[in-house]
């Protein structure tokens, strides 16, 4: 993991909001935000507003409290950023794509939930869920599946297996259509012939 990813770690809050998307860091981050502010005000701004004595505890305080949360939010960090190389359960992905390649469907989507439950925003897991569910036909489900795909940050650099599958599901979509075109005309063919 690079350097540069732990610039994260200086802001409480910001390593969750920024590498899993979570909202539950969210208060954490403005309350922070706002003591900053407060200590800042009470010491630049109006000097006589707070004693001064209560503007350096809680500075200190909060100086510690940062350290604190710097080094937790550190030792965190490799499992926020890549949840399956952490975790302490076999990676199943691997298996998951032998499934989908065997087309063993039910199989490939079982062990692909399994990943999921470790790492929801795994942009190659979901592109092959996305796969699963466009050959068991459930056409709308893919179609969703990759417009959530094309919304996460990680999938920046998924872009061309992105739209290879939009690809891939427009044609599955149109063949679709054609069947039910076709079966529509031979339907009402037979009801001509048989009055």
């Amino acid at each position: 993991m690079e350097v540069k990813h732990y610039a994260t770690c200086f802001w409480p809050g910001l390593a969750e909001l920024w590498w899993r998307g979570r909202l539950s860091a969210l208060p954490a981050a403005i309350a922070f935000t706002l003591i900053v502010n407060l200590i800042l005000v009470a010491r630049y701004l109006y000097p006589g507003w707070i004693h001064s004595g209560l503007v350096s505890l809680a500075f200190w305080g909060g100086l510690i409290a940062l350290f604190f949360y710097i080094l937790r939010t550190a030792r965190e960090l490799p499992a926020l950023i890549n949840p399956r190389d952490t975790c302490e359960e076999p990676d199943q992905f691997p298996e998951a794509r032998i499934a989908y390649l065997g087309g063993r469907w039910e199989e490939a989507e079982g062990l692909l939930t399994d990943v999921l439950a470790i790492e929801p925003r795994d942009p190659p897991a979901l592109l092959l869920l996305t796969g699963v569910y466009r050959h068991t036909g459930r056409l709308e489900a893919a179609v969703l599946l990759l417009r959530e795909i094309s919304r996460l940050e990680a999938a920046d650099d998924w872009r061309l297996e992105i739209e290879t599958e939009s690809k891939r599901l427009t044609r599955a979509s149109e063949a679709e259509n054609t069947s039910e075109q076709m079966d529509t005309k031979n339907h009402v063919s037979e009801t001509k012939n048989a009055a």
